[in-house]
């Protein structure tokens, strides 16, 4: 079964929670979380955003965050309280039908982005060093496999955190390429719409890109991760003393986390708007495409950075993709599930991690088209996020779960809203299909 901590053994009439250090250290699952949503599956669409549509789509992300950051921190409230991850929550308080199949869009989606994301990197290498591009694939499998399994939980995340320091490397090219800031936060503010299918269909990938499944169940599960990480550490249902401490480091995390995530996104189409779509280059459809047009306008340096970027970025995510598909399925099988535990003790949850990685390179392969795969990842995921969320936001407001931590008024109100927010625009990617 799922790994459950201990409850305090008699006569234990409080159990003593662990220092919480400052800001640096706070920072944990929602900074990975966040850093981990710019793949380069992200790139990609943040570059196509700029490429064509300029400045104009700057206000998606000033827009996404609040939501971004609401359905994140319930999420991970629902680990801290409940001491379980969102499968198995779902498991234990949903039919297992409804519950087998939105987990099951949510691991084709997962597969499909892996396949995606390491493709990216190893033609991201390919151009700056050139060389067999599978080979770089499959090194990069591989290296994600060896970490997330061999390598210690507390050591792993310290590995993720820094990481995610590979995002600043937009914030470098955007800075060596001229960007007019002015008109960049005027049209955050004032934007141009265009109501056509283009302009639909890329505001819905973004919504898709910043607001994704995989991210729900990573959060939750990384919060009950630290749960048995720190001896004595219960669960807030089982041992509310803590509550208010852990639900402000929650809520600093993950407001951080996201704003990062969002700021270099912009960072990212800012730079495709000033270089790409200011020379009439319009069409980026993957994130090694953009690093590659960047070369002759804005020089190697730039060009580089990009591209380095694509692969630490991608180290990043892949853990997290492969790591929320091993935890939906083994909450789900009933398995024991967690990067805490030794694989001797969790060789099923080892083994779906590995085994989806693995897929990922043979899609690389069989040549499936990078486009195609990952226009339907999106599509995927931004239908399975919509139940996903609903089930969310209604579990999260249930006492029989949250016992007195369901969820307060205001965040309760803006969760519905991001929900609502992915509902619309998922009827927009099927209206604008036809289109």
């Amino acid at each position: 079964m799922t790994n459950m901590p201990v409850g305090p053994a008699p006569g234990d009439d409080l159990v003593k929670q662990p220092e919480r250090p400052r800001l640096l250290q706070v920072m944990g699952p929602g900074l990975i979380t966040g850093a981990s949503d710019d793949d380069p599956s992200g790139i990609a669409t943040y570059s196509q955003a700029g490429a064509q549509f300029g400045y104009n789509l700057g206000w998606t992300l000033l827009f996404t965050w609040p939501l971004m950051c609401a359905i994140q921190e319930v999420s991970a409230r629902i680990g801290r309280v409940t001491g379980r991850g969102i499968a198995g929550n779902l498991l234990h308080h949903y039919p297992a039908w409804l519950v087998t199949l939105v987990l099951a869009a949510l691991v084709v989606a997962n597969v499909i982005n892996l396949g995606a994301d390491l493709g990216a990197m190893g033609a991201a290498l390919n151009l700056v060093i050139g060389g067999p591009l599978f080979l770089y694939v499959l090194g990069f499998g591989l290296l994600s496999i060896v970490l997330e399994v061999f390598v210690r939980y507390s050591r792993y995340v310290s590995i993720l955190k820094w990481l995610a320091l590979s995002l600043f490397s937009y914030v470098a090219v955007a800075l060596v390429v001229h960007v007019p800031w002015g008109t960049v936060l005027y049209r955050m503010v004032a934007p141009h719409i265009v109501l056509n299918a283009g302009y639909l269909t890329v505001v819905v990938a973004l919504l898709g890109t910043t607001i994704s499944p995989y991210l729900f169940f990573w959060q939750a599960e990384e919060e009950v991760e630290e749960i048995g990480e720190h001896p004595g550490t219960l669960p807030l249902r089982t041992d509310p003393t803590s509550a208010d401490r852990e639900f402000q480091r929650i809520r600093i995390d993950t407001w951080i986390g996201m704003g990062l995530s969002n700021l270099v996104a912009l960072f990212i189409m800012t730079t495709a708007a000033a270089v790409l779509n200011a020379h009439g280059i319009t069409d980026i459809q993957t994130s090694s495409q953009a690093a590659l047009a960047l070369k002759p306008i804005a020089g190697r340096f730039a060009f580089e950075l990009f591209a380095i970027g694509i692969i630490g970025t991608g180290l990043l995510a892949i853990p997290v993709l492969a790591g929320s598909t091993a935890y939906a399925v083994g909450e789900t099988l009933g398995w024991t599930v967690g990067l805490a535990h030794p694989v001797g003790r969790a060789r099923s949850f080892y083994a779906v991690l590995c085994v989806s990685i693995l897929l990922g390179c043979v899609m690389n392969v069989i040549h499936i088209d990078p486009v195609k795969a990952l226009f339907w990842s999106a599509v995927i995921n931004g239908v399975a996020a919509v139940p996903i969320m609903v089930l969310m936001m209604h579990l999260s407001s249930r006492h029989d779960i949250m016992g007195r931590f369901v969820l307060p008024p205001v965040l309760r109100t803006i969760g519905w809203i991001a929900t609502a927010t992915m509902a619309a625009a998922a009827i927009g990617m099927f209206a604008t299909m036809g289109m």
